[in-house]
């Protein structure tokens, strides 16, 4: 709990006639809730798209889901339950799953929820002309038909031990049949049109989104009329719009900035947990990285308990695997130790005695000081002979430049962070080091490729029965580890502020900051 200082009484008497001399308008932050009728939160990115199935970020998840929502929900503490699906079951074998829809539920364009329009989102979401990023989530559906008028059925290929899950993800979100009913695969849209608490208002482009309060919402009606999302990358503009007022609260608040904030009596800082691995992809089809042992040399070269303690405070922790230990299916196979010398003797070994240059790309402003990341991952090559030029891009240009296909794809190295939401490790590792991953159509953007893993991670995602996939999934770590397609860096913690005067925000694990449960002391 914070202090407070405390007003004597001859300070407190002058302080009211100051007030008294000025009109409440006047008096900057005095406000009582009554009047307070917009939550404004300040995030480091702009979502890439709204459309669920072009979106690829927890930034686009954040906003998106105060407008767009899913079949199931994940807790804060895991459990899984209803959203628009009121129950579900599942056929003996687990191939048949039959999913009762929510009743009396309409879209912000007074569309009906029923299953024929859970339905078209589901096609949509597995068509493969859509091309969506997330579509190995339902990557074992076979079927999705309508059994009733709120009734849905999905027959999968086999079974599909983390189907639930998967369907908990904010991509998996069901938009008005109207808004996708004759719409061609290719094309998307800006403005969603959900069942959410909040409806889009407006798109800034580069600056911010507004949200209004959806007065017909089938659960209970927010408390604060507006919600806005402004977009702003630099910390320390985050920090200051958080400070003065413009901003009632901030997300990815850098560690160094914690005492400051803790200091001040109108903020409070919140510390959550994280399930985000933060890491450096190689481009394992370019030279020289089709090399194992420059790949394991740049592991070596990097400190990466050095950037938890130095640039972090200690706020998170060094990988030891591709996913972090909170995720189903971690063992823990890492870290590579610091070890210039061995990177040195490495490079030396693969026929670069004297090291090479290449270009690393990094995101400013997505990641809590990324760009200082970067910088310091720069510093430490160059100390074993490898000159790494920094490049960086605008968040949602950034993503489009790591998503091309093997033959265009002209970066070597990027930095990107993964947070495995559904808590299962198909999400972690099918996603981003399966081959049938490699990009336009995947997130395997770094095109690593190993056999035997892709039949491990096959199996894997059959399997229902936890301590048969465990081990599958400890062989299937220790090989990609052993590959090192990443520079395995940390696993990130969760840092985030919000003004005392606000309460109800739910600072979720998955990295989404939601408000519809948000008011105005």
């Amino acid at each position: 709990m914070k202090k407070r200082s405390i007003i004597g009484a001859l300070g407190l008497a002058v302080l009211m006639l100051a007030l008294a001399a000025f009109p409440l308008a006047s008096r900057g932050q005095v406000e009582t809730a009554v009047e307070r009728d917009t939550l404004t939160i300040a995030i480091g990115a702009e979502p890439e798209s709204l459309d669920p199935v072009k979106m690829t970020s927890a930034p686009a998840a954040t906003v998106g889901e105060h407008v767009v929502e899913r079949l199931i929900y994940m807790e804060e503490d895991g459990t899984l339950t209803p959203m628009l699906a009121t129950s579900w079951e599942a056929n003996e074998d687990s191939t048949v799953w039959t999913f009762e829809i929510r009743q009396g539920v309409t879209f912000h364009d007074g569309a009906p929820l029923n299953a024929e329009a859970v339905q078209m989102n589901l096609a949509r979401f597995v068509n493969p002309q859509v091309g969506a990023a997330y579509a190995f989530l339902l990557g074992s559906v076979q079927d999705i038909q309508t059994v009733g008028e709120y009734t849905v059925q999905l027959t999968l290929r086999q079974p599909f031990a983390p189907i639930l899950s998967h369907l908990s993800h904010s991509f998996i979100g069901i938009v008005s049949p109207n808004q996708i009913r004759g719409i061609a695969p290719e094309a998307t849209f800006e403005n969603p049109i959900g069942t959410g608490p909040y409806v889009m208002e407006q798109w800034r482009r580069g600056d911010s989104i507004r949200l209004s309060v959806n007065e017909n919402y089938w659960g209970p009606t927010p408390q604060i009329p507006n919600l806005v999302f402004n977009f702003i990358p630099e910390e320390s503009a985050r920090i200051v719009a958080l400070e003065t007022g413009e901003a009632d609260a901030i997300m990815a608040v850098p560690p160094q900035d914690v005492a400051r904030l803790q200091a001040d009596p109108n903020i409070d800082v919140v510390f959550q947990t994280s399930v985000r691995t933060i890491y450096v992809s190689f481009n394992n089809i370019r030279e020289p990285f089709t090399d194992v042992r420059v790949r394991k040399a740049l592991n070596y070269a990097i400190d990466k308990q050095a950037i938890v303690d130095s640039i972090f405070q200690g706020s998170g922790f060094v990988a030891d695997a591709p996913i972090p230990d909170a995720v189903f299916g971690h063992t823990s196979v890492g870290p590579y130790p610091y070890d210039p010398d061995r990177a040195r003797q490495l490079l030396a070994e693969a026929g670069f005695p004297d090291g090479f240059s290449m270009t690393l790309h990094h995101p400013t402003g997505r990641y809590p000081l990324d760009a200082t990341v970067a910088q310091a991952v720069q510093a430490m090559l160059a100390d074993v002979g490898v000159n790494a030029r920094l490049e960086t891009r605008e968040w949602s240009s950034y993503l489009q430049f790591t998503a091309q296909p093997p033959d265009q794809a002209e970066y070597d190295m990027f930095m990107l962070g993964w947070g495995t939401v559904t808590l299962d490790a198909d999400y972690g590792l099918y996603a981003l080091l399966h081959t049938r991953q490699w990009n336009p159509n995947g997130n395997n953007r770094g095109f690593y490729s190993n056999e035997r893993v892709d039949e491990i991670l096959d199996a894997a995602r059959i399997e229902t029965n936890p301590s048969v996939r465990r081990p599958l999934y400890a062989e299937a770590v220790e090989l990609i580890w052993n590959d090192a397609p990443w520079i395995f860096l940390y696993n990130a913690a969760q840092i985030n502020a919000v003004r005392t005067h606000v309460e109800g925000l739910i600072h979720h694990p998955l990295e989404n900051l939601s408000a519809w449960d948000a008011s105005f002391r």
